[in-house]
C-alpha cells in the first residue's frame, strides 16, 4: 500500500494514474541526473517524448502589487505617482486621512476607508462653494483605479490618489475626463457649452474667492474695483468661447482634450484651487501667483474699472505676463478730464493698458507695448492689442499686415493737419500713403483726420475730452474686431491708464546726457526744410572725451 501511494502497483508496475508522469520522471532521472528543475524544451525534444505537464500556478495581475505604505495600488496609480518624488507621494497619500477627518468643530463625516461628500464639504467650507464642492467629489468618484469600486458611493484612498495627480501633473487627455463629469456630462457621452459655462462659473468663482480669503491680492483692493460677479461671468463666457463645439452646441471628450490643450487656464485654476481648497501643496511647485503686483495706486480715492476677474484675464495677455508690475498713471476719478494731462501723465512711462466705459456701459480698451513718444513716426510693435470687456470679453492682436501700431503727435503742426487727439485705430482707410489701410495703430492724430473723410479707427479719443468714436462695422476688414463701443460716436463716462512693468530710465539719461538740441530731430529736419537757420548748432556743449 505504501508503494501504491507513490505510483507503483504491488508488482511494481506503475499505477493508471500516475503512470505517464512516473515513467518520464524515470526517464529524465536516468539521464540527467546532474541538472535540476524541469527539464528544457529542447531536451523533451531530444528524447522523443513529450513534455511533461506541469501543473501551472494560477497568473497574477501584473497590475497589481503592494506598496511600501502596505496599500494595494493599480497599474494606472503607480503610472501616475511615478511623477512625484517620494516626499510628494507621502503628502499626496496623507490627504485621504486628512480629508476624511473633518475639522475640529465639525460633525463627523467620514464612514469606513472611503471619503464622503459631507467629509469634502466639510473640509473645503468657506473656500468653495457647495456646488463646486460636489463638483470635485464626483470628478474623484469618476477615476478608474483598476479595481472594484466601493458599493457606498465613497471616494477611495485610489481614487483620490488619480484625482491629485492628474490635476497637479497630468496631461489634458488626463484632465478632460474629470472636466467632462464636473461639468455635468455622462461618461462616454456629449457635454453641453452650458454646462461647461456653469462649472466655469463655479471654478472662478471659488478662484476669487480664494485669492482674497488667503489675501493673495499683491496690492490690488477689490473693494475698490469693478464687479467680480460680472467679471467672472465675462471670463466663463470668453473661455467657453475657446470651445470648438458641434452646431448642437455639444462637445466630446476629443474636443475638450483639444481646448484644455489651447486654453491653459482652466487647467490653471483647477489646479490653484485643489491646492488652496483641499490644501495639497507640493514642495517642488513654486506657489501658484494669479494676479500681478500693483504698486502706487492711491486706492481710498479711486473707484476702478479694473476687477479681479479682467486682471486674470488681461495679465497673461501681456509679454512680461505677472512679473510685469502695475501702477494707476490717469484716472478721471482722480485727475479730471483733461487732455493735456492724460498725455503728460502717460509719456515716457512705459508700456501702458487704457481701459475706458463709454456712457451706454461699453467697456473696452488697448495695450501699448512701448513708451509714448512725440515724434511723426509709427512706433510700438506686433504685441499691441485692442479688446474689449463688456458685453463680450476679447482681445484683438494684430495681423502682421503693416507695422502702423502707436503713433504721438501733440501740440505741433504735422503734415498736412494740426490738431491732435487720442487715437488707438484698428483700421484707418486715408488719403495719406503713410498710414493707407493701417491694419492696426495706437495713434495721437489730428481731429480732422489724416487728409482724408474715411477714417475707420477702432478706437479714438478727440482733444476734446471725453468725444471719440468706434467704427469698425460691421467687422475690421484686417483682423475682424467687431465695435467697441454701444455706438460709433460715444461719449466717455470713465477712462484710466496702468503702465505696465518698470518705467523706464529718464530720457535724459538713455543716451548720456543727450543734448536738448537732438530732443526732437523731426522738428529740426522740418525747420530745415523751411529755409530757417538754426542758430542754436554753435552752441552746442563738447560731448564727453572730447578735449578740443
Amino acid at each position: 500500500m505504501e508503494q501504491y501511494a507513490h505510483g507503483l502497483r504491488a508488482d511494481n508496475t506503475p499505477s493508471p494514474r500516475h503512470g505517464k508522469s512516473y515513467a518520464l520522471k524515470r526517464r529524465f532521472s536516468s539521464l540527467a541526473l546532474h541538472r535540476r528543475g524541469t527539464p528544457s524544451r529542447a531536451r523533451t525534444r531530444a528524447l522523443g517524448v513529450a513534455r511533461c505537464p506541469v501543473a501551472r500556478r494560477p497568473r497574477v495581475a501584473t497590475a497589481v502589487r503592494c506598496s511600501a505604505m502596505g496599500n494595494t495600488e493599480s497599474a494606472q496609480l503607480q503610472q501616475r505617482l511615478s511623477r512625484f518624488r517620494p516626499d510628494e507621494r507621502n503628502l499626496l497619500d496623507g490627504a485621504f486621512d486628512r480629508l476624511r477627518e473633518p475639522p475640529s468643530g465639525a460633525a463627523a463625516g467620514h464612514s469606513g476607508k472611503v471619503l464622503t461628500l459631507d467629509a469634502l464639504k466639510a473640509n473645503t467650507e468657506g473656500v468653495a462653494s457647495a456646488s463646486m464642492t460636489s463638483r470635485l467629489f464626483e470628478a474623484m468618484r469618476s477615476t478608474d483605479p483598476g479595481s472594484a469600486a466601493p458599493l457606498h458611493g465613497g471616494v477611495t484612498h485610489e481614487q483620490l490618489l488619480i484625482f491629485l495627480s492628474d490635476v497637479l501633473r497630468g496631461t489634458a487627455v488626463e484632465r478632460a475626463p474629470l472636466i467632462r463629469v464636473m461639468s455635468g456630462g455622462a461618461t462616454g457621452g456629449v457635454t453641453g457649452c452650458a454646462q461647461i459655462r456653469e462649472f466655469l462659473e463655479d471654478l472662478l468663482s471659488a478662484v476669487v474667492h480664494i485669492l482674497v480669503l488667503r489675501g493673495q491680492l499683491q496690492g490690488w483692493k477689490p473693494e475698490f474695483m469693478g464687479d467680480s460677479d460680472q467679471g467672472v461671468k465675462l471670463l466663463a463666457e470668453q473661455l467657453t468661447s475657446e470651445l470648438k463645439c458641434t452646431d448642437q452646441q455639444t462637445c466630446d471628450l476629443p474636443c475638450l482634450e483639444d481646448w484644455l490643450f489651447r486654453t491653459s487656464a482652466v487647467s490653471l485654476y483647477l489646479e490653484y484651487l485643489t491646492i488652496e481648497g483641499l490644501g495639497v501643496r507640493l514642495p517642488s511647485r513654486p506657489p501658484l501667483v494669479l494676479l500681478p503686483l500693483c504698486q502706487d495706486t492711491p486706492w481710498g480715492e479711486l473707484r476702478s474699472l479694473m476687477s479681479l476677474p479682467l486682471l486674470l484675464f488681461l495679465a497673461p495677455q501681456l509679454p512680461r505676463a505677472q512679473s510685469a508690475i502695475w501702477r494707476l498713471l490717469f484716472s478721471t476719478r482722480l485727475h479730471g478730464e483733461s487732455f493735456t494731462r492724460l498725455v503728460g501723465n502717460c509719456v515716457r512711462r512705459g508700456p501702458t493698458l487704457l481701459l475706458l466705459r463709454d456712457t451706454h456701459g461699453y467697456t473696452f480698451g488697448g495695450f501699448a507695448s512701448h513708451s509714448w513718444e512725440t515724434k511723426p513716426q509709427f512706433q510700438g510693435d506686433s504685441r499691441c492689442f485692442l479688446f474689449s470687456v463688456f458685453p463680450s470679453l476679447r482681445v484683438y492682436s494684430c495681423t502682421g499686415y503693416n507695422q502702423h501700431y502707436m503713433y504721438l503727435n501733440q501740440g505741433q503742426q504735422t503734415m498736412p493737419n494740426g490738431l491732435v487727439s487720442f487715437i488707438l485705430c484698428a483700421y484707418c482707410v486715408t488719403t495719406e500713403s503713410s498710414v493707407s489701410h493701417c491694419n492696426y495703430c495706437m495713434f495721437f492724430h489730428g481731429s480732422q483726420g489724416m487728409g482724408g473723410q474715411h477714417n475707420y479707427f477702432g478706437l479714438w479719443l478727440d482733444s476734446d475730452f471725453g468725444r471719440g468714436h468706434s467704427r469698425a462695422r460691421p467687422r475690421c476688414t484686417t483682423y475682424g474686431s467687431p465695435q467697441l463701443s454701444a455706438e460709433e460716436d460715444f461719449t466717455v463716462d470713465s477712462l484710466e491708464v496702468w503702465g505696465v512693468g518698470d518705467p523706464p530710465e529718464d530720457h535724459e539719461q538713455t543716451r548720456g546726457k543727450k543734448s536738448v538740441l537732438d530732443a526732437d530731430p523731426e522738428a529740426q529736419a522740418m525747420i530745415e526744410m523751411a529755409g530757417k537757420t538754426l542758430h542754436s548748432q554753435g552752441l552746442r556743449e563738447p560731448e564727453e572725451g572730447d578735449t578740443d
